[in-house]
């Protein structure tokens, strides 16, 4: 049964819905052993073709029946179309390209996540410099009423690992800002960083990226990241991070 469930979630990922309701339909009015000759003409793609091959050998290896599979196909396509509009995830990179990736700046991936927030927004980083677009779309955001909260690494100075503020930077430049940082450590964690680097836009859309907020990082560096709009990471990663502000393990800067 594994092998058959593999065949048709190969079909549903490949061929449109429209295309699989073709399939189910013709596959309705056969049988596992005329199916090669039913469905010969139904794609028109080699990658296409061979999937549906794929699922007719598969499909002889059971006992499932014409009425089953089709109601299989048709349900599998459903599921995946629906979870396809809900989420998106695209891949972002800094960096030399290659025929296989595109560049899309980090900078236009964070921006779209601090333009899209509606009432928070989340953003951790290690190192933190004057990103003037970053800072103005910061500060845009708190001005249609976004809650700016930010987790940074401290300064040698105050005990942390970097070698300026960037806190008091960041205080300055985005005075709205609600800062915080990771200072109690548990044992097991003594002598980690904050060293993760996301942005959260209200429940709907986050990008997890290896980029800091750096002008290096945004134009020159070879970063990559995701940017997920929709589902449920950027609403668990949301929760995350304000319940780690609730339970204490990161501090407001006072």
């Amino acid at each position: 049964m594994d092998r058959l469930l593999d065949a048709v979630t190969a079909v549903v990922r490949l061929v449109s819905p429209e295309k699989v309701a073709a399939i189910a339909a013709r596959i309705r009015q056969t049988d596992s052993e005329k199916a090669f000759s039913a469905l010969a003409n139904v794609v028109g793609t080699p990658a296409a073709t061979a999937v549906v091959e794929r699922l007719i050998d598969a499909w002889g290896s059971t006992t499932a029946s014409a009425d089953e599979i089709a109601s299989m196909l048709l349900a599998a396509s459903h599921v995946f179309a629906k979870v396809s509009c809900e989420q998106s995830t695209e891949l972002v990179w800094t960096g030399p390209t290659t025929p296989f990736v595109s560049a899309r700046r980090t900078e236009q991936a964070l921006l779209q996540v601090i333009n899209a927030s509606e009432q928070a927004l989340f953003i951790t980083s290690f190192v933190a410099y004057d990103v003037s677009t970053i800072v103005k779309a910061l500060n845009a955001a708190n001005d249609r009423g976004v809650i700016i909260s930010m987790l940074l690494e401290l300064s040698q100075e105050h005990g942390g690992s970097i070698t300026f503020d960037a806190i008091g930077k960041m205080r300055t430049l985005v005075p709205s800002a609600r800062l915080y940082v990771w200072n109690d450590k548990e044992e097991v964690f003594f002598g980690g960083r904050a060293h993760a680097k996301v942005a959260v836009a209200d429940d709907s859309m986050c990008f997890i990226t290896s980029a800091n907020l750096t002008g290096y990082a945004m134009e020159r560096n070879m970063e990559a990241g995701v940017l997920i709009v929709g589902g449920g990471v950027p609403r668990t990663l949301n929760k995350h991070l304000f319940s780690m502000i609730d339970t204490g393990v990161i501090s407001p800067v006072t």
